[in-house]
């Protein structure tokens, strides 16, 4: 990931509305980030994940048929799913 305390050499602009340049400055403010590191953190995390959400990988069909077997076992018993399981959830007792 790339950090904001890298030295920065390049500048851009954007437009906003009015109330866009209100709501930024009172964000930043509010993680005690300046509005440059705010606008880069967010800009920069949204941008990975759109890169994510678009990576691929292709597979031979055997390698697929694999791929999803693999997807469809059952997950491996281990303390901490047997210990999440065996707590009440949200749905089972709802908060009142």
């Amino acid at each position: 990931m790339i950090t904001t305390k890298e030295t920065r050499r390049t500048r851009f602009s954007i437009r906003a509305t009015t109330q866009q340049k209100e709501l930024i400055p009172r964000a930043a403010a509010s993680r005690k980030q300046t509005i440059s590191e705010f606008v880069i953190e967010n800009s920069i995390e949204a941008a990975e994940g759109l890169a994510l959400d678009n990576a691929h990988f292709v597979l031979s069909p055997e390698m697929y048929r694999k791929f999803v077997a693999a997807l469809d076992e059952p997950p491996r018993p281990n303390a901490a799913l047997k210990k999440l399981f065996s707590e009440p959830s949200l749905i089972d007792d709802p908060i009142t």
